[in-house]
Parts: structure tokens; C-alpha cells; sequence
């Protein structure tokens, strides 16, 4: 079996130790040695003893049962008398000490059983010496082995732990490395989108760079399309202007030759500046702001130039005036007394002519005769403008068309809301009629834009003047003091207005010349009711009721012109159109065989406005005449009346015995206040 063969392989080896080799000595006993004090060398194990012990680790020896089993030749007391001792894992020197320990007993027996015996006793004590040692090794390579499987336990445990740990260290670290390489990704698309951030930016800017620079490049064609059209316009203002200090033109204004000389140069040299500008332009460029600035300095120049021309003008013209006017104040002072004494003689001789041979049909001679050149000056004056009235170019027709609201507008602001206003008004009239520059309809034009800009202005301001008195007094009564002081005003600082507006009033209203015109031979009767003041057109000759409210219109303006006065006016005398005028047309009227409904009209309308201020003005010479209306020339008019147009007639009446009985005209309604003018 292999555990008996491994067993005499361990005698073997013990055989072949140094043990092996010791001599028996039967005499130790009896010299007192000890049983191997022959061996001088320390016990040991054989080196071989590592190859049995592997051998035992592979193999385990079975336990032999020798020191417990008896042969017939051992003592039955030896087993009982020889201590057996259970030998425990433990140190060589342990193991040496319990050897001695047993070869002790051995020899202490073998001396009481004698030299027989020894033979046996040394023979148990090499089984018992073998067995120990093969327990011994056996238990020795148990603990190795046991240490060695836990050893081998913690170096498997040691192991999995280091592979734990570095498969943790891995992962965290792959897992380190994920997370750099998410965070790198994040990174790298954060700065793609800052970069694309900044290219779209870049992008916008540079499309907004370009619509900027669209927009200034369109900006600066529109601005030199603009200026291109200015510089146009100033051109043709100067030229226009120029025009104006032509030598045919100036040898009008009496100035004297040293000035028309200088204004006619400058002119000219004005209108080479500007020409030399524009010839710059003429290959297709636009002119930049320095052209239009000479250009626009040229036209300065040039305004001013004319503003002093006028302004010398209108000098020389106030100077042969103030010579006029004082002749005529000498003149005036003289016959004054003279046309009172005329007056009586006027309201007598209307008396006695009633009296004696009747009414006239038409006015004086010379009534009519100064109507037809008020008439005739008017033809002239539209001849004047032709040009401008019948424009070929838009250009004209433009400029024709703002100095048309320019002079026309302002006249239809005309109201009794306040003086300020009033003023207002006034001074922009002034300021067209005397070819400076104002403001209409967000644009400046002035008459000194065209050579016939002033004669077109002065006829439509006219026109509107009387068409206002045509329309507005005819609704609202009052309304004719506020329109009558400012054409008062214009008409005293514009003399040419006021003879158009006469030429219009008589025009429209002969009956405020006074004129009845007769119907010549060969009229057709529509023209000839077109001549008497009615309106004519395709649907026919306009209504009796509409006719008076026209002409009660334009007589109570009429009325309130000769009576009033620009408050603010720096001239001295009398209104240039006064009341003695109005003194001329009541004694007319009453000298003129009465219309029906017409100079009932006319009369009540014309007293009612200017009847306080002829009272004030004539006196006792007024109440005689309004005494001749009422005894006199009322039984004609009443007989002149059918039934159905007694309406004016018994207003006149009324008007005519309230009067008579309190000796008192009433100032008429509207009539403009001193705190008026201070509003």
C-alpha cells in the first residue's frame, strides 16, 4: 500500500541520517551515559525530509496503529508503563524536547529490565520515535497546508480586491474620461454655437451694414435728386427775379439811372453764380450741399436785392405821396368847406328836383364815369397777369396756384374770435402784398417769384374781399365789420387793392356806384340781367330772394369799409375811402327814381350799418336828409311795391320813423370794440 511503502521509505531515509549511524552501546547503562551520547550532533530533519513531507501533502499517511497493536514478544506492561503524549502542531524544539523526554523513560526502563530488554525497548522507542515524527510531519504539513490554503484564501481574496479596485479605478476612471469627453463635447458645441453666435451676428451686421449702406446711398440720391430740384427752383426764382431789375422793368419805378445800373449788374452776376453751379450738374451729377449752398445765397442776395429795390421804390413812391397828400390836404382843407356847403346845396336841390322836374334814372356823369375807369383799370391789371393766369408750364401753374391760396385764404379766416387773430391775418395780407416771403400751406412763396406774381395777388385778394361780402355778411350780418377793417387796412397801405375792390363791388353790385344800367338796344335780356348783378347759368337766372341776399351783402360791406379804420394803421388822415363817400351815394340814391324791392332793400341795409356814423359825422344835415327819404322819396318807393314785396318797405319804414321820433341811430350790431382789439 502506499502508506507502508512511504513508511519504509521514512525508515530509509532515518536509516541514511547521521541518527541512522549511531552505535549501540549495551554498556550505557552501566557507565552512566546516556543511551546516545554517542550522537555529538544536534537533532535535525534530513533535507530529504521536504520531499516526504510533499509527498505527505498529496498523500496523507494513514495512522498506523503499531504503538496501540501488541506482538506476542512485547511486554503487556511496556505499553502502559511508556507515556504516550498527543503532540500538538508546534516547534522543532517542542518535538526534540518530548523525544528526550521518552528516551528518558526508554532508558530508565531498560536499566530496571536489564540488557535483554534493551534490544526491545530500543526498538519501541525507534517506532515510537518514528510515529512521532511522522505525526509531527503530518500535523506540520497540515498546518502549512492549512496556512498555505489560507494564505492561498487571501491572496485569492488580496487578488479579486485588486481587481475590484482597478476594475473601479477603470471604470471611474473611463467613467473621468466620459465625463471629460461629454464635458470636451460640451465645450466644443458651446463654442460652436458661440462661433455660429458670432458668425450670425457678423452676418447680421453685415447685412445691416449693407441696408445701411443702401439706405444712405438711396438717401443720398434722394437728397440729390432733392437738391437737384431746389437748385432748379432757384434758378428759376432768379431768373424770375431778375426779370424784375431788367432795365424795361426798372425804368418803371422812377428810380434814379446810378441805382437802376447797380441793381440790374448785381443781378446779373447773382443769376452767373447760380448758372455756373448748375453747369457743374449738367453731367449727370447732383449738386452737393456747398453748390446749394451758393446757390441759396444767391437767392438771399438776390430777395434782398429785390427787398431793397422795392423798398427804394416804395420810398420814392411814399415821398411823391407825402407831396401829393399834403397838395391834397391843402387842397382838401380848402374845398372842405366848399363840399358842406355842396352837401346842402346836394339834399336841397334833391328837394327841389323831386319838386320841380323828378327823379333822375341812372347817377351823375361823373359817378358813372369814375365806375368805368375803376372798371377799366381792373381789364388792365388781368391783362397785367395774362401770363401767369394762363400758365403752359406746370411749374407756373404751381406757383399761380399758391399765390391763389396764398391771397385768398387768410380772407376766408377772417372772424370776430379775437384782435390777436385779426392781426395776425392782417399782417401775413401785408406781407404777400409787399413781395416778402409767407407761409401757405406748409410752403413759403411770395409774389417777388414771378414779375406778375403782384398784380395777380392784388385782383384775387379783391375778388375774395367782395365775394365774402357776396356770401358771408349775406348769411351773417356781423361778419362785416371784421372783413371791412382789414380790407380798410390793406386798402390804406395798398391802394391798388382798394380801387379793385371798388371795380369788383361795382361790378357785381352797380347799384353801390349808384348805377342803374339801362338795357341798350341788342341785348339779349339774360345778359342784361347778368349786367344788373343777378346770376345766370345753364338751370337759368338765379331767384328774387337770392338776389337781395347777395346784394344786402356786399352793400352792408360796403357800408362798414367807409366807416372803419385799421386800428393799428402809423398814417395820419382820414379813411382813403371815407364817409363822405357814403354821404355821395345816399344822396344819389335819393336823386335815382326807386326800384321795386331793390332800393328799399339797399337803403335799409345801407342806414342800418353806417347810419350811426353818417349821424355823427353830418349832423343836422343828415336829419334833413333822412327827413326827405321819409316825407319825399318813401311815397315812391311805396308806389314802385306790389303787395307781395312789402316786406323790405315796412322794415325801411320802421326804421325810418323810430329814428325820426328819438332823433337817435343805434350803432349796429357787430360792431368791433376797444376791448376786441385787446383779445
Amino acid at each position: 500500500m502506499p502508506a507502508e511503502n512511504l513508511r519504509w521509505e521514512t525508515l530509509q531515509a532515518l536509516k541514511n541520517s547521521p541518527k541512522g549511524s549511531i552505535t549501540f552501546d549495551p554498556y550505557w547503562s552501566e557507565r552512566g551515559e546516556h543511551i546516545l551520547a554517542g550522537c555529538k550532533e544536534a537533532l535535525s530533519l534530513s533535507p530529504h525530509t521536504g520531499i516526504i513531507l510533499e509527498r505527505l501533502n498529496s498523500s496523507p499517511l494513514q495512522k498506523s496503529g503499531f504503538l496501540t497493536s501488541h506482538s506476542g514478544d512485547s511486554s503487556p506492561g511496556l505499553s502502559e508503563e511508556i507515556p504516550t503524549t498527543s503532540f500538538s502542531s508546534g516547534s522543532i524544539s517542542d518535538i526534540n524536547a518530548k523525544q528526550n523526554t521518552i528516551s528518558t523513560a526508554l532508558s530508565l526502563k531498560a536499566e530496571k529490565l536489564g540488557t535483554v530488554t534493551s534490544l526491545i525497548c530500543l526498538n519501541l522507542f525507534a517506532q515510537m520515535a518514528l510515529r512521532l515524527r511522522q505525526e509531527t510531519q503530518e500535523k506540520l504539513v497540515a498546518a502549512a497546508a492549512s496556512s498555505e490554503s489560507e494564505q492561498l484564501k487571501r491572496f485569492e481574496e488580496f487578488m479579486e480586491l485588486k481587481q475590484r479596485q482597478e476594475y473601479q479605478s477603470m471604470r471611474d476612471m473611463m467613467e473621468r474620461e466620459t465625463k471629460e469627453s461629454i464635458g470636451r463635447q460640451e465645450k466644443l458645441k458651446e463654442e460652436q454655437r458661440h462661433r455660429i453666435k458670432i458668425l450670425n451676428l457678423r452676418v447680421r451686421e453685415l447685412e445691416q451694414q449693407r441696408l445701411r449702406e443702401e439706405e444712405l446711398e438711396r438717401q443720398r440720391q434722394v437728397e440729390g435728386r432733392e437738391r437737384l430740384r431746389s437748385l432748379n427752383t432757384i434758378q428759376g426764382e432768379i431768373l424770375q427775379l431778375n426779370q424784375l431789375l431788367e432795365p424795361s422793368t426798372l425804368n418803371k419805378t422812377e428810380l434814379p439811372a446810378g441805382s437802376l445800373s447797380s441793381y440790374s449788374t448785381r443781378g446779373n452776376q447773382l443769376c452767373s453764380q447760380v448758372s455756373e453751379v448748375v453747369r457743374k450738374t449738367a453731367e449727370g451729377e447732383f449738386p452737393s450741399v456747398e453748390d446749394m449752398t451758393v446757390a441759396e445765397r444767391a437767392l438771399h442776395e438776390m430777395r434782398a436785392l429785390i427787398r431793397l429795390m422795392q423798398e427804394e421804390v416804395v420810398k420814392v413812391q411814399e415821398k411823391k405821396k407825402k407831396d401829393r397828400e399834403e397838395e391834397e390836404a391843402q387842397r382838401k382843407q380848402a374845398e372842405l368847406q366848399a363840399q358842406r356847403e355842396a352837401q346842402k346845396k346836394e339834399a336841397q336841390s334833391a328837394k327841389e328836383q323831386a319838386q320841380r322836374k323828378g327823379l333822375q334814372n341812372s347817377a351823375e356823369d361823373s359817378t358813372v364815369k369814375w365806375s368805368k375807369e375803376l372798371q377799366h383799370s381792373a381789364a388792365q391789371c388781368v391783362q397785367a397777369f395774362e401770363h401767369l393766369n394762363s400758365p403752359k408750364d406746370a411749374q407756373t401753374k404751381k406757383l399761380k396756384l399758391e399765390l391763389q391760396k396764398a391771397a385768398t385764404i387768410p380772407v376766408s379766416q377772417i372772424s370776430s374770435n379775437s384782435g390777436s387773430q385779426l392781426r395776425e391775418i392782417f399782417d401775413k395780407i401785408d406781407k404777400l402784398l409787399s413781395g416778402r416771403a409767407v407761409v401757405s400751406g406748409g410752403k413759403s412763396v411770395s409774389t417777388s417769384q414771378h414779375p406778375q406774381g403782384l398784380d395777380f395777388v392784388s385782383y384775387k385778394l379783391a375778388e375774395k374781399f367782395v365775394k365774402q361780402g357776396e356770401e358771408e355778411v349775406a348769411s351773417h350780418h356781423e361778419a362785416a365789420f371784421p372783413i371791412a377793417v382789414v380790407a380798410s387796412g390793406v386798402w390804406e397801405l395798398h391802394p391798388r387793392v382798394g380801387e379793385l375792390i371798388l371795380a369788383h363791388l361795382h361790378k357785381k353790385c352797380p347799384y353801390s356806384v349808384p348805377h342803374y344800367p339801362p338795357m341798350k338796344e341788342g341785348t339779349p335780356v339774360e345778359e342784361y340781367q347778368r349786367i344788373l348783378g343777378y346770376r345766370v347759368d345753364d338751370s337759368g337766372v338765379e331767384g328774387q330772394d337770392s338776389f337781395l341776399k347777395r346784394m344786402s351783402g356786399m352793400i352792408r360791406l360796403y357800408a362798414a369799409m367807409i366807416q372803419l379804420r385799421w386800428p393799428y394803421s402809423s398814417r395820419q388822415g382820414s379813411v382813403p375811402h371815407g364817409l363822405n363817400h357814403g354821404w355821395r351815394w345816399l344822396a344819389q340814391m335819393l336823386n335815382m327814381e326807386p326800384l321795386a324791392d331793390i332800393t328799399a332793400t339797399l337803403l335799409f341795409d345801407f342806414l342800418e350799418v353806417c347810419g350811426n356814423a353818417l349821424m355823427k359825422q353830418y349832423q343836422g344835415q343828415f336829419w334833413k336828409l333822412i327827413l326827405l327819404l321819409k316825407e319825399e322819396y318813401f311815397p315812391r318807393i311805396e308806389a314802385v311795391t306790389s303787395s307781395g314785396q312789402m316786406g323790405s318797405v315796412i322794415r325801411l319804414k320802421q326804421f325810418l320813423e323810430t329814428s325820426l321820433q328819438s332823433r337817435q341811430i343805434s350803432p349796429p350790431n357787430g360792431q368791433l370794440s376797444s376791448t376786441f382789439w385787446r383779445s
